[in-house]
């Protein structure tokens, strides 16, 4: 327990001074952290002060980027460290927290270290044939790479999993006019959230709300009904539909259950969910094959279409964990595995092949930070008596 006070030695605030050693503090650096009451108007009395002294801000990020530098942290870690911040359900925390654990980077290292191991053996063949190295078989070499591809497969798709619970899934609602979106944004939303009439081209603008399926969220929009229109408010409506169209993960094309349905041309080539409805105003209706039926105003068939949402957007559900991967993470992850692809194929030309699997191992080290030629020369020399 000290009092603070600033350099005339006027007391600012009384509080607890912690020492953290290095290596043990978040940066592994040598740490102070004072603890005061926390109030603005003392905290930042107390931050001028500190600045008086000689200390300085620090930039965004600063603190994680120094634990990177020293090694507390890898690349994956640190992007998780924002990840948690920012995560936007309970399911995201948990599976940011895991990456912020180092299952993540865990994961990806032991492919690289499985990788590390079979282009040591290509290696020694390839620039130490005089050396007593046992023949690496071109059936032993596939098996690896099989296993290798197996892996990195799961761990992709795992990822991909984790990455929709980081970005959301944009799920877009289309169809003509009157049709009932507005309704069924405010069904999926549990509230009113969009203006519902009965006169056709009531929305003008896209209408966003962010939901959560399953620990999954998704960002809804309600968008302008989609025809001809003279009206230039409502035409500007349509051609910022459009624009949500172009950008969207799934589309839900929205018809009126008992009507013929009007082909939408302007759906883009994404996962799509027909949906049927009004349902509740056609006694027996039966959707066709693929499509749901559903009424906004009952609740009938929300449970289905929620689900079909989800699996639309390739979302497994299957309870086990997964990673709050980045966009960059999940490039270098199908990088690593095109370049697994390549190896397979030209498994009968050493050279071409390990090749391949050097930026398979570039790729996956891209994610952690962590590429170093050292690691493979380590490996070289530690399973074959080379230059003894």
């Amino acid at each position: 327990m000290r009092r603070f006070s600033d350099a005339e030695g006027v007391a600012l605030d009384e509080g607890l001074v912690l020492h953290f050693p290095a290596p043990h503090s978040y940066t592994g650096e040598e740490v102070v952290e004072l603890q005061g009451h926390g109030g603005p108007v003392v905290a930042q009395a107390l931050l001028a002060a500190c600045i008086d002294a000689g200390a300085r801000l620090a930039e965004p990020g600063e603190f994680t980027r120094r634990a990177f530098l020293e090694g507390r942290l890898d690349l994956a870690q640190a992007e998780a460290v924002a990840d948690l911040i920012d995560a936007a359900s309970r399911e995201a925390a948990r599976s940011a927290l895991r990456s912020l654990a180092g299952e993540f980077s865990v994961a990806v290292q032991s492919l690289v270290g499985r990788l590390t191991e079979l282009r040591a053996l290509v290696e020694a063949m390839i620039d130490f044939p005089e050396e007593e190295v046992d023949p690496l078989h071109q059936s032993e070499a596939l098996g690896r790479l099989s296993e290798l591809r197996a892996s990195l497969a799961d761990l992709l798709r795992r990822s991909r999993q984790g990455s929709l619970m980081r970005s959301g899934i944009h799920v877009v609602l289309a169809g003509r006019p009157n049709v009932g979106k507005s309704s069924l944004l405010n069904r999926l939303a549990g509230e009113d959230r969009a203006i519902v009439t009965d006169v056709p081209g009531t929305t003008r603008d896209a209408l966003r709300e962010t939901i959560l399926i399953d620990g999954v969220p998704l960002v809804v929009v309600d968008t302008a009904g989609l025809r001809v229109s003279a009206d230039v408010v409502e035409s500007l409506g349509i051609e910022r539909t459009r624009r949500e169209l172009a950008q969207a993960d799934v589309v839900l094309a929205i018809f009126e259950a008992g009507h013929e349905a009007q082909a939408l041309e302007e759906l883009p080539a994404v996962a799509r969910v027909d949906v049927y409805n009004k349902a509740d105003l056609v006694p027996g209706f039966r959707a066709p094959t693929g499509a749901v039926a559903v009424s906004a105003k009952t609740g009938y068939g929300m449970e289905i279409l929620r689900r079909r949402i989800l699996d639309a957007a390739g979302w497994g559900g299957t309870g086990e964990s997964t990673f709050l991967a980045r966009e960059r993470h999940l490039r270098a992850l199908e990088s690593a595995r095109a370049h697994l692809d390549a190896a397979g194929r030209v498994l009968s030309r050493l050279e071409l092949f390990a090749e391949e699997l050097r930026l398979a191992q570039d790729a996956l080290g891209s994610i952690t930070g962590r590429i170093g030629a050292d690691e493979l020369l380590g490996e070289i020399f530690a399973r074959f008596c080379i230059g003894k």
